[in-house]
């Protein structure tokens, strides 16, 4: 393990990685579990850092941020993309993802009693039909989908507490000095603003 990074271990935050475990995934693989990381978030000390400015915020309100994904070795990387093969949702080159560097999370707010709160779409635009079809090598759906996971849709099927609560959490990590990805495709992926250079080295176990 590399010396700068952090295992996040503490009680203000959920780690539930999407990719470890379960088959509950857009690629319907424990990607995690295949290279044998399992359900553990590490990140760069620098993220962590960042991070633990939230805690004040998590006591005052009785809220938990649930982490979903954190650094993803690059042989990791390499078999997401392999299952989804089209640039707009996992970077075709690990080189190019904060993930791969262990610069970003993807993250939810979960509310004093226990439940995530709502938003446009869960994270990772997880959905069991369009999982379906992904892995069955349809792709279109899903992207059409994803549409829907931008920062700035202003679909107006998607409820306004979902709206609010996307616009709370961008709020809220922006305030501890983390930006979210370039393209604004993902309301739930938070990265260091330098998290995509060689100032933190790719990772892979």
């Amino acid at each position: 393990m590399m010396k700068n990074l952090v295992e996040i271990a503490d009680p203000h935050f959920i780690v539930d990685l999407m990719y470890a475990g379960t088959t509950h995934n857009i690629t319907g693989r424990p990607v995690y579990a295949e290279i044998g990381m399992g359900n553990h978030a590490y990140v760069h000390q620098d993220l962590w850092q960042a991070l633990q400015k939230l805690v004040p915020y998590l006591d005052k309100t009785g809220r938990r941020l649930k982490i979903y994904e954190a650094c993803r070795p690059v042989t990791a990387h390499e078999r997401l993309f392999a299952a989804v093969p089209r640039d707009g949702f996992f970077i075709p080159d690990a080189g190019s993802s904060p993930h791969c560097r262990a610069a970003a999370v993807d993250v939810a707010l979960v509310g004093a009693d226990g439940v995530e709160l709502l938003y446009p779409t869960p994270v990772d635009a997880y959905n069991p039909y369009y999982a379906a079809e992904v892995q069955s090598g349809r792709l279109d759906g899903f992207f059409e989908y994803l549409k829907k996971a931008a920062l700035n849709c202003e679909d107006k099927t998607i409820p306004e507490t979902a709206v609010r609560n996307r616009d709370e959490l961008r709020a809220l990590m922006e305030g501890v000095g983390l930006v979210p990805v370039p393209r604004l495709h993902e309301w739930w992926h938070y990265e260091l603003p330098d998290g995509r250079t060689d100032k933190y080295p790719l990772i892979d176990f």
